[in-house]
């Protein structure tokens, strides 16, 4: 009986010595010296792309079918007019999105009265035809469209001009930490961790007008069109962002 005791004494502290083994050097491990930095690269560059959210609504006292009716023959227009204006082969497109049909009601004294049907479609134009998007607002407007949601801009090149940005980033986040490890006598001794992200200013919200608003009754929807106020896109001001982490010896 006693040799199973001392047998499993044994046992157990060799365990135990292996087991402090083992977290002295998982210890070691994370007490490893680092230096952490975190550098940035930006660019300016002109957008080639322009993406115009246009709503057409209707609305009928008394019919959901006559505002859906009236909703789709105005839609149809603004889409064949605008499909006219873009060059679907160097990739722009028109499409529709959101569509919503419903009732309108106003509640008074907990009863609920019918106001009227509202209809509601978005047609978007996406191209790289940045120059005529003021014509190409003009002419959905005067093809019965309601109004403008929404104008974004951006780069095709958005991918390639992130990897440059965040290979300038990285090489000045090396060179940021090795000064500083340099200054407390260290040198690098490979990544601990590193991370990057890309992002843009991308919030550009230009100024453009309505059609009916600005043409006298004399002038012509197409004389319109062609004095439309331009849109200008600006820059896209595109940023890279590393944050690293580097062992030192």
């Amino acid at each position: 009986m006693k040799k199973y005791l001392t047998a499993a004494l044994i046992a157990a502290m060799t365990v135990g010595f292996i087991s402090t083994g083992s977290l002295k050097a998982a210890a070691n491990a994370v007490e490893r010296g680092f230096v952490s930095v975190s550098t940035s690269a930006n660019t300016e560059l002109p957008p080639d792309i322009v993406e115009i959210n246009i709503a057409v609504q209707t609305e009928d006292a008394k019919s959901l079918q006559k505002a859906t009716d009236e909703n789709k023959a105005i839609s149809d227009k603004v889409y064949k007019e605008l499909s006219a204006m873009i060059n679907a082969q160097n990739g722009d497109y028109v499409k529709t999105a959101n569509f919503n049909a419903a009732p309108v009601y106003s509640y008074k004294n907990d009863k609920k009265n019918l106001i009227k049907y509202e209809v509601s479609n978005n047609v978007i134009v996406h191209t790289k035809n940045i120059k005529d998007a003021g014509k190409m607002i003009d002419k959905a407007i005067s093809s019965g469209a309601t109004n403008i949601n929404d104008i974004t801009f951006s780069l095709s090149s958005y991918d390639k001009q992130c990897d440059e940005l965040l290979s300038l980033a990285g090489k000045k986040a090396y060179k940021r930490a090795g000064l500083l490890a340099a200054s407390a006598g260290n040198t690098l001794a490979g990544i601990k961790s590193i991370n990057g992200s890309c992002s843009t200013n991308d919030v550009i919200r230009p100024q453009y007008r309505l059609l009916a608003k600005n043409v006298s009754m004399g002038a012509s929807a197409d004389a319109a069109v062609e004095s439309a106020s331009p849109i200008q896109g600006g820059v896209i001001k595109l940023f890279a962002n590393i944050n690293a982490s580097y062992f030192v010896k």
